[in-house]
């Protein structure tokens, strides 16, 4: 199938029939466009996140930016919200799969967060199907029969969308533009951008966005000046896109108000991303020998430094006029154990019920079982009010609240096997193209795989990293329980009819990520180049 690509563009991948759809010449043009007028900027931010952590590894601590200090002290608001986003007490997450949007889309949740990043493994064929599903599906086309002959189909009220594009560290290999490739996040967002903005302005709801593991007010910048040249070049008014950021790693904590500032005709609000920022804090703070967290069974979002980061996320938000969105739970529902059924359902209860009276104005839920509990927990607090822009949270906060990395106990055998059978799993699903796993009645994606393998490479390398009942965790003692653990993983998938082979591999590589010496700083960038 030959398509007629725009000057300097390049495919390299399979291209199906129905992709043509996607892949047009005028759609490649913006992505070209943007390529080539942000591509230097986004290795130049890049290029900053190593410095900053070469100075991090030496031992500096992050603190506010003393040159953003007119900002955080001046008085501004963002820009007003449209009537579609004022209320999402209740948002569910999944990636572009067609029975996945159809069932986030029918859950009952007020907003759908259809997923291009952590839930979603880029193989080429996921990332244009995942297109294609959304363009049918705003336009209420999209339906799905599975192997038995069920049908799915859109219902006539439905959640409203936002879409999470990858973040700024991903490229699209598939793809090059004058030789170099696109980044992943410019191309999911200008192809879906392109092609269905109008149509959702059309519709009245759109177009929404989730920007990922921005860690810096700049990378907010470089998304903003996307918009601005994105939305000129398709002829639609200047904030007409609405983003919400999720904060997801310890330095955008310390931007958090610069960051709505740089966004603020086009912001939606935060996002508390708790996974990837439990992750984040392990990865920046790897070298520091007195920094070694407990398992993550352990690292709840009442701990300290995720109750003040939390907390703080608020007070910003409601400051600028902007909605605060709680994360999510891992929990989902149980089938066969009405205990643990019971116990899991009053875990996202108290998960929801705490975000509610903090002041969150919704939060993220991973199963459309959970939508209605997280809604109760909302209304309770809200009754009548589609949000609570209005509350203020009062007190201060900063580095002693954020950077108080605490509790350090306990490390379990059972909480060490936990982080590399579910490393090992999730790995091997994602390089078959799944890249959101239920594992051991959890909700599994990047984020937590990432968890996984950070606290056993820190567990290894810090002095601290000692089982509970006092043994050091080292190299041999990991390898012989990658062993141990690939033999339950391949026996619970071969239990479910499902091949083995990527698993193999994916032991192979949770080796490497989980015991080299220099800590790989994304799991997914070695994953993506091992995939087709």
């Amino acid at each position: 199938m030959s398509l007629k690509l725009p000057a300097g563009v390049q495919i390299n991948a399979p291209i199906k029939p129905d992709y043509e759809q996607i892949l047009t010449h005028d759609a490649l043009a913006l992505v070209a466009k943007l390529h080539r007028a942000f591509e230097t900027r986004r290795q130049e931010l890049l290029k900053k996140r190593i410095e900053r952590q070469a100075r991090i590894d030496a031992g500096e601590m992050p603190d506010f930016l003393p040159e953003t200090k007119n900002i955080r002290e001046g008085d501004w608001k963002i820009a007003p919200l449209p009537k579609a986003l004022e209320n999402r007490r209740v948002e569910i997450t999944g990636p572009v799969e067609a029975k996945m949007i159809i069932n986030a889309y029918n859950s009952g949740a007020d907003s759908y967060m259809s997923d291009f990043e952590d839930s979603n493994s880029p193989k080429w064929d996921n990332q244009i199907q995942g297109q294609l599903n959304l363009y049918k599906a705003i336009r209420r086309e999209l339906s799905f029969k599975n192997e038995a002959g069920k049908e799915y189909k859109l219902n006539d009220k439905i959640a409203t969308l936002q879409i999470r594009p990858r973040g700024w560290h991903l490229d699209e290999k598939h793809v090059t533009v004058d030789g170099q490739r696109v980044g992943g996040g410019i191309f999911d967002f200008a192809l879906v951008f392109f092609h269905n903005a109008k149509e959702q302005v059309a519709r009245g709801a759109g177009p929404f966005f989730y920007l990922p593991k921005m860690e810096s007010h700049l990378e907010a910048r470089l998304w903003n000046d996307i918009f601005v040249l994105a939305q000129d070049h398709i002829s639609v008014p200047q904030g007409t896109i609405k983003a919400t950021v999720l904060v997801e790693t310890i330095l955008a904590t310390f931007e958090m108000e610069e960051i709505l500032y740089e966004l603020r005709n086009h912001s939606a609000g935060l996002n508390a991303g708790r996974w990837d920022y439990i992750f984040s804090c392990i990865k920046k703070f790897k070298k520091n020998k007195d920094f070694c967290l407990a398992q993550r069974s352990a690292i709840t979002m009442e701990v300290p430094f995720m109750r003040g980061y939390a907390l703080a996320l608020v007070q910003a938000c409601h400051k600028r006029g902007a909605p605060a969105m709680g994360g999510m739970s891992a929990l989902i529902p149980i089938k066969g154990d009405p205990v643990a059924n019971e116990k899991a359902l009053a875990g996202i209860r108290h998960d929801k019920t705490r975000d509610a009276n903090d002041g969150f104005d919704g939060g993220w839920v991973a199963h459309p079982g959970l939508v209605s509990i997280a809604a109760e927990e909302f209304q309770k607090v809200l009754g009548d009010k589609p949000n609570q822009w209005g509350k203020q949270v009062s007190g201060s906060f900063g580095p002693k609240d954020w950077l108080n990395f605490v509790p350090e106990q306990p490390i379990t055998e059972t909480g060490l096997r936990n982080n590399i059978n579910v490393g090992i799993h999730y790995l091997g699903s994602w390089l078959t193209g799944n890249g959101c796993v239920p594992i051991h009645n959890l909700m599994e994606d990047a984020a937590t795989a990432e968890i996984s393998r950070s606290q056993v490479w820190q567990w290894v390398v810090s002095p601290k990293g000692k089982l509970d009942d006092g043994r050091k965790v080292t190299a041999d003692m990991v390898r012989a329980m990658i062993a141990e653990e690939l033999a339950k993983v391949k026996a619970t998938v071969s239990a479910a009819g499902e091949a083995t082979a990527t698993y193999e591999q994916a032991a192979v590589i949770f080796d490497k990520m989980s015991l080299s010496p220099e800590y790989p700083e994304f799991l997914t960038l070695p994953l993506y180049e091992a995939m087709e």
